[in-house]
């Protein structure tokens, strides 16, 4: 194969991963965001987590509450506990890496927030533990996954929402999971703007 068909094979994966995902993500994502209004409408926030690529879609999903998706509107809540690189290192040094995201939650969570907690295979240790300290803090967590959900669906409470990506693939995982933190953030803007297109 050559190097632009795997480009061609990379782009039908994706959309595959995409077409699988549709409809076992479709009502759990839609429930994923009227929990975020609600939250947000009671004045609490949204913190989220992740590792490696799973910390950039952290930061992204932030970013889009901060700032803006696709509408103008006022910043929403939203922190990424993935950035403040004097705390995550000095947990990590003082304490340990499984307790750089548990840490903040349990000092900045409060009740009625909710952690979006991404992990691609649903074992991050990190990502466990900030789940066990948001149930703690009477947070309640929206859990993206992937694979067979890991640890991670073990642990969630009923309060909880998962979006489990069908497929065994971390990048297609990834990729789903980029789509559907659009569409948590479109869902959220539309239903805060009243937009009913």
């Amino acid at each position: 194969m050559d190097m632009e068909q795997r480009v061609r094979h990379n782009f039908e994966q994706s959309v595959r991963a995409k077409q699988d995902a549709v409809d076992p993500l479709a009502a759990p994502i839609a429930r994923a965001a009227a929990r975020m209004v609600d939250a947000l409408l009671a004045n609490r926030k949204v913190m989220s987590c992740g590792n490696g690529g799973s910390a950039a879609d952290a930061q992204h999903f932030s970013s889009e509450m901060l700032n803006r998706f696709e509408m103008e509107r006022p910043g929403l809540p939203a922190v990424a506990l993935t950035t403040d690189s004097s705390t995550l290192t000095s947990i990590g040094n003082d304490f340990s890496f499984e307790e750089i995201f548990s840490k903040q939650v349990r000092a900045l969570g409060q009740s009625g927030d909710l952690l979006l907690a991404i992990s691609t295979s649903g074992n991050s240790a990190n990502v466990l533990r900030a789940i066990e300290a948001a149930h703690e803090r009477d947070v309640d967590v929206i859990a993206l996954t992937g694979r067979d959900g890991g640890r991670m669906a073990d642990v969630l409470a009923d309060g909880d929402v998962e979006i489990r990506v069908p497929g065994t693939s971390t990048a297609r995982i990834q990729e789903v999971h980029l789509l559907s933190i659009h569409c948590l953030c479109d869902l959220v803007d539309r239903r805060l703007l009243g937009v009913e297109e």
